[in-house]
């Protein structure tokens, strides 16, 4: 992989991070910082399960069903990490 492949693939995964943080519904008590790590590695997985499931091809432009495969993964990644962050942390009435 280039220098070049890397950092674009950084930036797509810090976007599926925001997004996948705006998709799930709720205040999320995680830093920003997390959600991008959350990002970049939903953005790896999911290019990989397109692939396997046949969802990613060669097209030019943007490949819509490998995007929402990243997107979901990462919305289910912010999920669990808001909800065992939060089972360590007690609210006050």
């Amino acid at each position: 992989m280039t220098v070049t492949g890397i950092i674009t693939a950084l930036i797509v995964g810090l976007i599926v991070g925001a997004l996948g943080r705006l998709v799930v519904p709720g205040r999320q008590s995680i830093p920003i910082w997390l959600t991008m790590v959350i990002g970049v590695v939903a953005a790896l997985l999911g290019t990989v399960i397109a692939n396997a499931i046949g969802i990613s091809t060669n097209t030019p432009g943007v490949d819509w069903g490998e995007l929402l495969v990243q997107v979901i993964l990462a919305a289910v990644g912010v999920a669990l990490v808001v909800g065992v962050a939060g089972r360590g942390r007690r609210t006050l009435p």
